[in-house]
């Protein structure tokens, strides 16, 4: 890569991509009628990061988000927010709530579909959704009618405009099901026509908000205690992927294969906090850096999707009433840190905050005539001394 002033210089990694982020600097993005995105630009471009604010939409708002995509897609091709990369909805199509706002959980029908995919075309890149939506053990069984088309119908369309389907927000009754669900979309995602870049299919959070056969996180002073014991009977060392499904479960199993194969680009959390960073390291070890995605589930606010949260003493998430996670607080580039304590360094780490993100939804770094005067200079260096850091372990 060349700097600023046009003269050879070490080559500079790809900005980092916080891949799915709900607020910056205490804006709650589900709020997206007042986002001020070029406020969102200007907190980007400081912390040297691309991103892809991830918002939630009640039903009744579905007419603004179509105009707020408009208004994000002016101007984005006027220059003016090239930090900000994409677009990204939570849902509605959940089948399992999670730390999901309840009003924000629900079936569209054939012409919503075609409203929400159209916008593809604005820069809407991906949608989180649930494979198991149409399972019996789905919030949504028995209320899903004609008008509501199934994911042989939607998937296609999708794919024709450019929006991913991201897999994630599990039931966990039938774990065998929700798993050939999984493969099941995959395939129609890879045979359908295809007018995105990058990949076709990526994921919400890997083994949070599925069903699971281990513990994968130690949030409380009394699960920490036990820690060490339980992961030493796990025998990460020993994992591998065709051993996945008994150890882990059959949706994690299937996503990571999936992954592997290079048919998934899959999000991971590297905060400690939703996943232990000692399974999240062996997970992307097992699935490929080269196709595995950071991701920090960021909220910098006490407030998200309209819903007020709550933090306690014991962790940093964000917590729903009822005591479910609902977010994350840890900024890209302490995740980044926490990669670098566990032996994620070098060429690996850039590939896990930025280059399968770059390659999965094609991206392209802002250039300096994009930024104001010393900008990306400062940017590039500010990433330099990461990299230094971990070249130095």
């Amino acid at each position: 890569m060349e700097n600023p002033s046009g003269t050879a210089s070490t080559p500079t990694p790809l900005l980092p991509v916080e891949v799915h982020c709900h607020g910056f600097a205490g804006v709650d993005f589900s709020e997206f009628s007042l986002l001020d995105l070029e406020l969102l630009e200007e907190v980007c471009a400081k912390e040297g990061v691309l991103s892809i604010p991830t918002l939630y939409l009640h039903h009744h708002r579905l007419g603004e988000f179509v105009k707020f995509m408009h208004r994000y897609d002016a101007m984005r091709r006027a220059g003016r927010i090239p930090h900000v990369v994409g677009v990204a909805l939570e849902g509605p199509l959940l089948s399992s709530h999670g730390g999901t706002p309840g009003d924000t959980v629900w079936a569209p029908t054939r012409a919503e579909w075609e409203l929400l995919a159209g916008l593809g075309d604005y820069g809407l890149c991906y949608m989180v959704l649930s494979p198991d939506a149409f399972s019996p053990a789905s919030d949504f069984y028995g209320q899903t009618f004609d008008r509501h088309p199934g994911f042989d119908w939607i998937v296609p369309l999708l794919m024709g405009h450019g929006v991913r389907p991201a897999l994630g927000h599990f039931t966990r009754t039938d774990p065998n099901l929700s798993a050939a669900l999984v493969k099941d979309i995959v395939d129609m995602a890879w045979a359908s026509e295809w007018n995105g870049r990058g990949a076709r299919v990526v994921t919400d959070h890997l083994f949070n908000d599925m069903p699971l056969n281990i513990r994968h996180a130690f949030r409380t002073t009394r699960a920490r205690a036990a820690r060490e014991s339980t992961l030493a009977s796990y025998d990460l060392p020993g994992w591998s992927l065709d051993t996945m499904e008994q150890i882990t479960g059959p949706v994690p199993a299937a996503i990571m294969n999936e992954a592997a194969a290079g048919r998934i680009a899959a999000c991971i959390n590297f905060d400690g906090e939703h996943v232990d960073l000692a399974i999240a390291s062996r997970a992307v070890n097992l699935m490929g850096l080269e196709n595995s995605m950071m991701m920090t589930d960021r909220c910098d606010s006490a407030r998200l999707g309209g819903q007020d949260l709550t933090q306690g003493e014991e962790n940093g998430l964000w917590y729903q009433e009822g005591g479910i996670v609902a977010a994350g607080s840890q900024p890209l580039a302490q995740q980044m840190r926490n990669a670098i304590g566990n032996d994620i360094e070098g060429r690996r780490l850039w590939d896990l905050a930025a280059g399968t993100a770059h390659r999965a939804f094609g991206l392209a770094n802002p250039t300096a005539s994009d930024l104001p005067d010393g900008m990306l200079a400062a940017t590039h260096e500010r990433w330099a001394a990461v990299d230094t850091v971990s070249a130095g372990r």
